[in-house]
C-alpha cells in the first residue's frame, strides 16, 4: 500500500487546493482519488470515511482527516511550516485566517450564477485591493525578510502565493501598486518545490470552467 497521502475531492480547486499547495511546498508526493459523481460521495459518506459527511478528506498517517483547517494544521506541523515558537505560530495563524477569508471570496466567484457574478466580483476585488493585500504588503515591508514570519518558509507564505496567483488571474495589474508582493511572488515561486508545482502537468488545478462547476453542482447539490 502506498505511503503517500491520498486526497479525496473533485478534480478542481475548491477547498482542497490549499492542501495540495501545502503538500507540494513541503515536497510531499500525493495521490488523488477524484469524486466524479454523487454516488462516489455517497459511498464515502456511507462507509464512515467522512466524519462530518463532507470533503475534503485526506488519508494520511493512518488517519482520515476532514476539515480543511485541521488537515492543513497537521501538514504544517508535520513538515515544519508553522514557525519556530508560539509567537511565530500565532502570527502565521493570523495571516492564514485572513487569507482563508480572501480565498473564500475568490473561490465562491467561480460557482456563482451569472447574474450574481458582477456584484460579487466588484466586492471581492475591492476587498482584495483595499483590505487584504495592503496588509501583506505592509507586513513584508516592515518585516524586511524574505518571508512573512521569521526567516523561513511557512504555511502563510505558501497560502499567500496561492491567493496572489488566483487574484492575478482576475486582475493582473492589481499588483502594480504592491512592489513587496511582486518581489515576494517572484521569490517564493522560484523555490524548487513550488517551482515544480507551478509547471504544466503538475497536480495544481486550473480555474474551474463551466463544465467543472456543473459537475460539482450535480455532486454536492
Amino acid at each position: 500500500m502506498s505511503g503517500k497521502p491520498k486526497l479525496h475531492y473533485f478534480n478542481g480547486r475548491g477547498r482542497m487546493e490549499p492542501i495540495r499547495w501545502l503538500l507540494a511546498a513541503a515536497g510531499v508526493e500525493f495521490d488523488e482519488c477524484f469524486i466524479e459523481k454523487k454516488e462516489d460521495l455517497t459511498k464515502l459518506q456511507n462507509d464512515g470515511s467522512l466524519l462530518f459527511q463532507q470533503v475534503p478528506m485526506v488519508e494520511i498517517d493512518g488517519m482520515k482527516l476532514v476539515q480543511t483547517r485541521a488537515i492543513m494544521n497537521y501538514i504544517a506541523a508535520k513538515y515544519n511550516l508553522c514557525g519556530k515558537d508560539l509567537k511565530e505560530r500565532a502570527l502565521i495563524d493570523m495571516y492564514v485566517e485572513g487569507l482563508f477569508d480572501l480565498n473564500e471570496l475568490l473561490m465562491t466567484y467561480e460557482i456563482l450564477p451569472a447574474d450574481k457574478k458582477v456584484q460579487h466580483f466588484a466586492n471581492m476585488m475591492d476587498k482584495a485591493e483595499n483590505r487584504y493585500f495592503p496588509v501583506f504588503e505592509k507586513v513584508l515591508k516592515d518585516h524586511a525578510k524574505d518571508f512573512l514570519v521569521g526567516n523561513q518558509l511557512s504555511r502563510a507564505d505558501v497560502q499567500l502565493l496561492e491567493v496572489i496567483l488566483m487574484a492575478d488571474e482576475y486582475k493582473p495589474d492589481m499588483f502594480s501598486k504592491f512592489p513587496f508582493l511582486q518581489s515576494f511572488k517572484a521569490r517564493i515561486s522560484a523555490m524548487p518545490n513550488i517551482k515544480k508545482f507551478l509547471q504544466p502537468g503538475s497536480q495544481r488545478k486550473p480555474p474551474s470552467d463551466d463544465e467543472v462547476v456543473d459537475k460539482v453542482m450535480k455532486i454536492f447539490y
